[in-house]
C-alpha cells in the first residue's frame, strides 16, 4: 500500500522542555545554537591571519558586534519581514498587528539573507571595514545555521515535499500521512552539509578569503542552485502555489542570490587587487569602505 512506503515520521515533540507558560522549542534552539556555533567558527577564521590579505583587520570583538546586529535586524527581523512581504502580504495588510505574532510561525530565509546583507553593509561602513570581508566570513559560517534550521523544520513536521514512492520517503502527519519527499533534509544536506564542506576546503586549502567576495559568492551559487533544485520536490506555500504551473516563490527569490553570488565571484579578483594596492589615509588604521 502507498502509505506503507518509506518511513514513519519519528514523532519528535517540537517542544524540548517547558517551565510553566514558557516553552523551549527545537526551532528556537536551532537559531540559538546556530548563532553560537557560527560566531565560534567566524572567530576562528578571523584569528588565522594567514588566511587573509595584508590589510586583514577583523577581530573577535568585531565579530561579536556584527553577529548581534545581524541576528536581531537581519536574521530575525529580516526573516520575519521577508515572510510578510514575500509570502503573505495581503494577509498582513488586513491585520498588521499579526506581523508581531511570531509565535504563530512565518520566517523567510531569503528575507534573512537580504536584510542581513544590508545590515552587514551598514555595519561595515560604520566600522570602516571592507564589507566583502564580512560577507565572506559570514557566508563561510552560515551553512551551520541553515543545517540546524532545516532539521528543526523536519522535527516541526513542516515544509515537506511532494508525494513520492522513493524508498527514503517520510510519512508526515501534517502531510496527510502519505509518503513524501523529506525536502527539509534535502535542503539541510545541500545548503548545509555540502555547502559547508565546499567552503571549508576553499577557505582552508585554497585560501579563498584572500580574494574578497569569492567565498560569499560561491555560497550564493550553492545556495541558489540548491534551493531551486529542491523546490521541484517541495510543496509550495498554499497561499501562493505555482507561477506558470511550475515556478515557485522560492525559485524566484533564489535568483537574486545566484546573481549576487556570480557578481561577487567575477569581481573578487579585482577586489583583491584593490586591497593589495590600498594605501591608508593619514591617521587611518583600518580598511575603509572606499576600497
Amino acid at each position: 500500500m502507498e502509505n506503507e512506503i518509506g518511513f514513519a515520521f519519528p514523532q519528535i515533540d517540537p517542544v524540548i522542555f517547558a517551565l510553566g507558560p514558557v516553552s523551549v522549542k527545537w526551532y528556537g534552539m536551532a537559531y540559538l545554537v546556530g548563532l553560537l556555533l557560527s560566531i565560534f567558527y567566524m572567530k576562528i577564521l578571523v584569528g588565522k591571519k594567514q588566511l587573509w590579505q595584508k590589510h586583514y583587520n577583523l577581530n573577535s570583538d568585531l565579530i561579536d558586534d556584527m553577529a548581534f546586529y545581524t541576528f536581531i535586524f537581519g536574521v530575525f527581523s529580516g526573516g520575519r519581514m521577508g515572510y510578510v512581504l514575500f509570502y503573505n502580504l495581503e494577509k498582513y495588510l488586513e491585520s498588521p498587528m499579526d506581523i508581531f505574532k511570531i509565535w504563530d510561525g512565518g520566517m523567510s530565509i531569503h528575507g534573512g539573507i537580504f536584510f542581513s546583507a544590508l545590515v552587514v553593509m551598514i555595519f561595515a561602513r560604520y566600522k570602516k571595514v571592507y564589507y566583502r570581508h564580512l560577507f565572506d566570513v559570514s557566508m563561510a559560517a552560515l551553512p551551520i545555521g541553515i543545517l540546524l534550521g532545516r532539521i528543526a523544520n523536519f522535527i516541526n513536521d513542516e515544509l515537506w515535499g511532494h508525494v513520492t514512492n522513493v524508498a527514503w520517503a517520510v510519512r508526515f502527519p501534517n502531510g496527510g500521512g502519505v509518503p513524501r519527499h523529506p525536502s527539509q533534509l534535502y535542503e539541510g544536506l545541500l545548503e548545509g552539509v555540502v555547502a559547508f564542506i565546499i567552503l571549508f576546503i576553499m577557505v582552508w586549502h585554497f585560501k579563498s578569503l584572500k580574494r574578497p567576495g569569492l567565498t560569499a559568492g560561491v555560497f550564493g551559487l550553492i545556495y541558489g542552485a540548491s534551493r531551486i533544485f529542491v523546490e521541484f520536490y517541495r510543496v509550495p506555500d498554499p497561499q501562493i502555489g505555482y507561477y506558470l504551473g511550475f515556478i515557485t516563490q522560492g525559485m524566484i527569490l533564489s535568483l537574486p542570490v545566484l546573481l549576487l553570488g556570480t557578481w561577487l565571484i567575477i569581481t573578487s579578483k579585482s577586489a583583491q587587487k584593490k586591497v593589495e594596492n590600498y594605501k591608508p589615509k593619514p591617521q587611518a588604521d583600518t580598511l575603509s569602505e572606499e576600497v
